[in-house]
């Protein structure tokens, strides 16, 4: 019990990591809004729009990381996790309309060309809000990586785009700054708002990938079958190996056969050893463990997920 409380103590902790989100976005904002106000450049004004897409979901994070981090309830007895999928879909969203935004204030912009002003100080106020940007996202990438979470992770992976983003604006400025071609910012703008679209699709599919359950990685898997191999033996087998993630958790089940004369007790043993190192290989990790006997056919025939209706109906009073 006091290790499932530090557990959520150490959950509880990643929000102030986004309160330092929220930080950077507001300070990112004012400092690109100010470019775009000095310059007239449209993709400065396409990487302001990105930088408030960056601020609602820092506080989306802050809002997920939140209910990610209560304990296990009645309701909901595989505890709250999972809340971290609606984090990075709400953010693959936001995003998408950002691009949108961005492409229709372009092609306004090509129809309607107009001189950039003020160049030099608008470059140097927008390279300050990339340094910021960047400093806060490796912190979020570390942490996020560290504490396996989705959702300060997507948000890291966001604000590189971002910076990434800012540097291909910045370039694209300069280059309208030293040749004089009205065209140029215009074109950059529309690239970085295919970036922008790149991005949230890939959010998007990751959260519906957790939602729907997705197994765990292959070298994950990998480690949990290097384990129950190390007690396969002439007596002892297994099948039905199943796993998916949920946010910072993970789950495992599988289905241990040993003879049929075994003692409850012996097979418990057992069960409980193969538990304990699947949890060090692998933590943190949930195991469900089922006992059968290897010589009973009914054995064989549960390696599917939902047996057949046939089943129901011989087992029907």
């Amino acid at each position: 019990m006091m290790r499932h409380n530090k557990g959520m103590q150490n959950r509880h902790q990643l929000t102030r990591y986004a309160w330092l989100s929220i930080a950077t976005a507001v300070l990112t904002i004012g400092l690109k809004a100010a470019a775009y106000w000095l310059t007239g450049s449209v993709g400065l004004l396409s990487d302001a729009l990105e930088s408030g897409v960056n601020l609602v979901t820092a506080v989306m994070a802050l809002i997920i990381l939140t209910i990610a981090a209560q304990p296990p309830d009645d309701e909901h007895e595989y505890g709250h996790s999972k809340a971290e999928y609606f984090a990075g879909g709400i953010e693959g969203s936001l995003i998408l309309v950002a691009a949108l935004a961005i492409g229709y204030t372009t092609v306004q912009r090509l129809i309607h060309p107009q001189p950039l002003e003020q160049i030099g100080l608008g470059l140097l106020v927008s390279v300050l809000a990339a340094l910021g940007n960047g400093l806060t996202a490796l912190v979020l990438l570390r942490v996020g990586r560290q504490h396996n979470s989705l959702t300060l992770t997507a948000n890291a992976q966001h604000l590189l785009t971002d910076v990434w983003t800012s540097v291909g604006v910045l370039v694209g400025v300069t280059a309208v700054w030293l040749t004089g071609w009205q065209w140029l910012d215009p074109v950059v703008a529309l690239l970085v708002a295919l970036q922008i679209i790149y991005t949230g699709v890939k959010l998007l599919g990751t959260a519906v990938n957790g939602l729907m359950d997705t197994s765990l990685p292959p070298e994950e898997v990998e480690k949990v079958r290097a384990v129950l191999e190390g007690y396969c033996c002439e007596e002892v087998q297994y099948h039905a190996l199943r796993t998916r993630q949920s946010g910072a958790n993970r789950f495992v089940s599988v289905h241990i056969q040993v003879p049929g004369d075994w003692s409850v007790q012996r097979g418990h043993t057992l069960l409980e050893t193969i538990e304990r190192d699947l949890r060090q290989a692998l933590a943190p990790v949930s195991v469900f463990t089922h006992l059968e006997p290897v010589d009973d056919p009914v054995s064989w025939e549960d390696i599917e997920l939902h047996r057949g209706e046939e089943d129901l109906e011989g087992t029907a009073v």
